[in-house]
């Protein structure tokens, strides 16, 4: 994937108005605050083994059941995806990708609802996302500026005036299982600038494979650690146009 221009809507553009410190990040148009932790159900020991029967585009049920299982160390412990509410396709898998880019370099494709960690010349790890809805899709090159661990999320005064309810936050919202920044935040920079975009944890699964947001882009809590961790300050993002 070769790196490009800012295209479509640039980061000034698409991003005013609607995000402080990834302020529009897994907000639903007309939403203030992100959808309730969605837990998945208690599975018995047989239930289990007859789960793992069943394949999901390379994971078993079984399989996602453990990789998207509560994370009760956090700060905030974070409860278990629904994996019931993801499709398959988006869950977390090693694939076949061919890339000039460099080992480390993240790959987003909005088109096709996935986040790309190059792990060298021929794969790289796939995460299921959700981006930016019509009119906040946007493309180029960026880098992570900065990285947060449940972040503060502080509405910008648009979207006050958008939302009065939001006024409530003006002086920010802290970090925690209902702030829309989630467990885990890459902040996107160019030229030195914070481009009001960021990658981060999403708690809600019906929204991966969909555009719900201002223009960040949203992966599984457990997802988002897991690339978060792998991702030092300074790491290169390449948004792919839609």
């Amino acid at each position: 994937m070769e790196s490009g221009q800012i295209m479509s809507t640039g980061f000034g553009n698409a991003a005013a108005g609607e995000m402080d410190e990834g302020a529009g990040a897994g907000l639903r148009s007309g939403s203030l605050t992100r959808r309730t932790f969605l837990v998945g159900s208690a599975v018995g020991f047989g239930a289990l083994g007859l789960a793992g029967c069943a394949s999901y585009d390379g994971m078993s049920l079984a399989e996602a059941q453990r990789v998207y299982g509560p994370v009760p160390d956090e700060k905030f412990p974070i409860p278990a995806v629904d994996v019931s509410k993801v499709n398959p396709k988006y869950f977390r898998r090693t694939v076949r990708y061919e890339t000039k880019e460099a080992p480390g370099t993240i790959v987003v494709d909005p088109s096709n609802y996935y986040v790309y960690r190059v792990e060298d010349e021929a794969t790289a790890t796939r995460y299921g996302a959700n981006v930016g809805r019509a009119g906040f899709l946007w493309s180029g090159d960026a880098y992570v500026g900065r990285k947060g661990e449940w972040a503060t999320w502080t509405p910008p005064k648009e979207m006050i005036q958008r939302q009065p309810e939001a006024a409530k936050y003006a002086n920010g919202m802290p970090g925690g299982l209902d702030n829309p920044l989630g467990a885990r935040t890459l902040y996107l920079y160019q030229n030195g600038n914070y481009t009001l975009y960021t990658i981060y944890a999403t708690s809600d699964p019906e929204s991966i494979g969909n555009g719900v947001t201002s223009g960040c882009v949203g992966l599984l809590s457990q997802d988002m650690i897991d690339l978060y961790a792998r991702t030092p300050v300074k790491t290169k993002v390449v948004v792919l146009p839609a």
